[in-house]
C-alpha cells in the first residue's frame, strides 16, 4: 500500500517533468518561428495533459474521453504521443500582416514561467528522493 502511495507521487511527478519538458520544447519553437510568415504559435493545456496522462481523466475512447484517431483524416495525435486536444493555438493579441500569431512578450513570459515551474518540479522529486534515501539508510 505505502508502495503504491511512493510510486504514483514519483510519477505524477516524473509525468509533470516531462510535459513541462514538453511544453519547454512548444515555446521554443514558437520563439524560433517568431519571423516565419504564417506561423502559428502553439501551446500545451498543462492541466488537461497532465490529467490525461496521470490517468484522472477519461481515456482516448472511452465514454466521455476524447475520440481516437482512427483514420488518416482525423486530426493528428500531437508531439510525444500527446492528443491533439491538448495543443493549442495562441490567439492574436494584434494583427499582422504576415499572420504569424507569435506575441515575444508572451512567450518569453511563458518560457521563464515554464522553466520555474520545471525546477520546482525537479527539486520536489529530488527532496522526495532524498528523504526516502535518509529513511532506507536509517540517518
Amino acid at each position: 500500500m505505502i508502495t503504491n502511495r511512493l510510486t504514483d507521487t514519483l510519477d505524477f511527478q516524473s509525468q509533470a517533468l516531462v510535459l513541462r519538458s514538453e511544453r519547454q520544447r512548444l515555446i521554443a519553437s514558437n520563439i524560433a518561428n517568431a519571423e516565419t510568415p504564417g506561423y502559428v504559435a502553439r501551446d500545451i493545456d498543462f492541466a488537461s495533459a497532465l490529467k490525461q496522462a496521470t490517468g484522472a481523466a477519461p481515456a482516448p475512447g472511452s465514454p466521455g474521453g476524447p475520440l481516437l484517431t482512427t483514420h488518416g483524416a482525423h486530426f493528428p495525435v500531437g508531439a510525444g504521443g500527446r492528443e491533439a486536444s491538448t495543443l493549442q493555438f495562441a490567439t492574436q493579441a494584434q494583427s499582422n500582416l504576415d499572420n504569424n500569431t507569435v506575441d515575444m512578450d508572451r512567450e518569453r513570459a511563458s518560457f521563464a514561467d515554464n522553466a520555474v515551474k520545471y525546477e520546482a518540479s525537479l527539486r520536489f522529486v529530488n527532496g522526495q528522493v532524498s528523504t526516502l534515501m535518509s529513511a532506507i539508510k536509517g540517518q
